[in-house]
C-alpha cells in the first residue's frame, strides 16, 4: 500500500509527534469538512492544521487518482441553512460531495446564534442545532462515501437512561442519525458512554481531553509538585469516578470522591436537590486539588466541592471540566476566585465560549482543534486512532518536561 512519509527536521511544523505517524493507507475518499455555523471557529482552526500538514507531506503517490484532491487550500465545504419567516429551515450544500469522506461538526450548546421567528429574534437551542445537523445530512442525499458526525457535546447526553416513564432522547437521536446514513459518531467525554449500546453495530467514540487538561495546567501554574504527598484528584460525584481514576493513575496521585446526598422527595429544575456533599478519601490538608468532571453547568456543585475542600485545609484548587457551559453566569466563579476558593478553571473550546469568559484571570482555555485534526486526518486514511484515544504516553512526556524545567 502507498505510504506517506512525513518531512523531518526543523522545517516540519508538525513536530516530533507527526514524524512518528506514518499513514500507510490510501484515503477513504476526498476529505471534506462541513462546519455548521455553531462550530465554525473551531473548524477553521482544524482546517488550517490539515492544510499545513498535507502541504508538507512527501509521497510518491500524491499524483495518483487515489490521492485526487489530497492537497487543497481548504477542506471546508460551503453550506447554507436559510430559514423562512416562520422559522422553518432547509439545508443546502453548495459544492459536490460525491465520493467524499465527510466530517460534519456541530456544537449543540452554542446559544449565541439567533434566527428570526415571525419577526422575533430567537436564540438557537440544542434542538435547533440538532435539526440543522439532520438537514445537512439529508442534503448530502447519500452521495458521500462515508459520513462521520463530530458532536463534542453529545446531544441530550444527560437524558441517557430511563428511571421513570420518560423519554430516552439521546438513544433516539443516535439511532436517528445512523438511520440517516451516518457511519461514525465521535463525541467528547460522554455523560455516560453506555448510551452507545443504542447503536451497537455502528462506530461510536467518546474521547477524553485528559492530555490537554494536564498540559494546560502545567503551562499556567509553575510551583506544582506532582506526587501523592502534595496533590490529589477529586471526583465531585460517584458518576465521574472513571475519569478521576484515569488522571490519578497516569500522574501517580491519590484520589478522593464526594458523595452527593440528595433529597429524593423533591424535584427542582428537573432534578433532586443536593442536601450535602459527603467526602470519601484521605486527608487533603496542605495538598493541591484537581477536581475533574464532564461539565460545568451552573457551577454550584463544583463550587460547593471546592468550598468543602478548602474547609478541610486544601492548598490550591484546580477545576477540570470538558464543557464549560456556565449557565448561571460567571459572577459565582469571580466571587469564589476573589475569596481564594479556586485558583484555575480549565475547560475546552469544544463548546461556545463567551468573550467575557476568555478574559477571566482564573480561566484557562484548552484548545482541542489540533487533537481533532489528528483524529480526522488519521480516520481519513482508515488508520487506527487507538494511540490518540489513550494519551498516557503524551501526558508522561509533558510531566517529564515540566519536572526537568523545575530542576
Amino acid at each position: 500500500m502507498p505510504a506517506i512519509h512525513l518531512m523531518k527536521g526543523k522545517d516540519n511544523p508538525m513536530g516530533n509527534r507527526e514524524e512518528k505517524r506514518n499513514l500507510e493507507t490510501i484515503p477513504a475518499g476526498a476529505l471534506g469538512i462541513i462546519a455548521l455555523e455553531s462550530c465554525r471557529p473551531l473548524c477553521e482552526k482544524i482546517d488550517s492544521y490539515l492544510v499545513k500538514w498535507r502541504t508538507k507531506r512527501e509521497s510518491e503517490h500524491k499524483e495518483s487518482l487515489a490521492f485526487s484532491g489530497y492537497q487543497r487550500d481548504s477542506y471546508l465545504l460551503q453550506t447554507k441553512i436559510p430559514r423562512f419567516g416562520s422559522g422553518e429551515g432547509k439545508g443546502m450544500i453548495l459544492e459536490s460531495v460525491r465520493g467524499h469522506d465527510l466530517y460534519i461538526l456541530v456544537d449543540v450548546c452554542n446559544y449565541s446564534l439567533t434566527y428570526s421567528l415571525c419577526g422575533h429574534e430567537n436564540h438557537m437551542s440544542p434542538d435547533d442545532h440538532y435539526q440543522d445537523l439532520k438537514r445537512i445530512i439529508a442534503a448530502v442525499g447519500g452521495k458521500a462515501r462515508r459520513i462521520t458526525v463530530i458532536m463534542p457535546f453529545l446531544y441530550e447526553s444527560r437524558q441517557h437512561k430511563r428511571t421513570n416513564r420518560e423519554s430516552l432522547d439521546c438513544a433516539l437521536a443516535l439511532q436517528e442519525l445512523v438511520q440517516m446514513g451516518v457511519d461514525n459518531i465521535i463525541t467528547f467525554d460522554a455523560h455516560d458512554p453506555r448510551v452507545q449500546n443504542a447503536i451497537p453495530l455502528h462506530g461510536f467514540e467518546t474521547v477524553q481531553p485528559a492530555h490537554q487538561f494536564v498540559k494546560g495546567l502545567l503551562r499556567n501554574v509553575q510551583d506544582l509538585k506532582l506526587d501523592s504527598d502534595h496533590m490529589m484528584v477529586i471526583s465531585p460525584d460517584e458518576g465521574g469516578m472513571t475519569r478521576a481514576i484515569y488522571i490519578a493513575n497516569v500522574l501517580g496521585l491519590d484520589m478522593g470522591m464526594f458523595y452527593k446526598r440528595r433529597d429524593y422527595t423533591k424535584i427542582v429544575n428537573g432534578r433532586n436537590p443536593i442536601i450535602a456533599h459527603e467526602f470519601l478519601g484521605t486527608s487533603v490538608e496542605g495538598k493541591d486539588m484537581i477536581i475533574i468532571d464532564d461539565m460545568i453547568s451552573s457551577g454550584d456543585s463544583m463550587l460547593e466541592v471546592a468550598a468543602a475542600l478548602k474547609g478541610r485545609r486544601a492548598r490550591k484548587i484546580f477545576i477540570f471540566a470538558t464543557f464549560g457551559l456556565f449557565t448561571a453566569g460567571l459572577a459565582k466563579f469571580d466571587e469564589a476566585y476573589e475569596k481564594g476558593l479556586i485558583d484555575r478553571v480549565l475547560t475546552t473550546n469544544l463548546v461556545y465560549q463567551t468573550p467575557e469568559l476568555l478574559h477571566r484571570e482564573w480561566y484557562v482555555n484548552c484548545d482541542m482543534s489540533k487533537y481533532i485534526a489528528y483524529i480526522i486526518d488519521t480516520l481519513n486514511h482508515d488508520s487506527s486512532i487507538s494511540d490518540l484515544l489513550n494519551p498516557s504516553e503524551r501526558i508522561q512526556n509533558v510531566v517529564a518536561k515540566y519536572r526537568n524545567r523545575l530542576l
